[in-house]
């Protein structure tokens, strides 16, 4: 098993109502994307969330965090939660809106650069 299908299940729940979320297997386990970019993913049995840059610090101060340093070069932005940061749903879904948040908050950021430049 490269990753944990009962987790892959509850974040299906948790995202079935998103629009445009795909899965992908990668980094040996499956990813969760919304519009083509990492929103959350499953290693073995551990989370991945993206976070963002602004956000990182503090998701790293939540139970069971740490960072995700699949390179062994931890990459800001991302965090690992260990089972026992999501093993209620609540936890879970915790972490799936951090993600979501940063998702929104990242494609404004770019709707905004976007126009800067249209203007220039």
């Amino acid at each position: 098993m490269a990753y944990d299908e009962g987790l892959a299940e509850r974040l299906r729940i948790e995202l079935e109502n998103r629009a445009g979320v795909t899965e992908k297997k990668m980094f040996g386990g499956l990813v969760f994307l919304i519009d083509g970019k990492m929103l959350v993913g499953i290693v073995k049995d551990v989370l991945m969330v993206r976070v963002g840059p602004q956000h990182y610090e503090a998701a790293l101060q939540r139970p069971h965090a740490r960072p995700m340093d699949f390179t062994r070069k931890p990459l800001k932005g991302f965090v690992y939660v260990d089972p026992q940061g999501f093993d209620a749903d609540e936890d879970l879904e915790a972490w799936v809106t951090r993600a979501l948040d940063f998702q929104r908050e990242d494609a404004s950021a770019q709707k905004s650069r976007a126009k800067k430049r249209t203007r220039a």
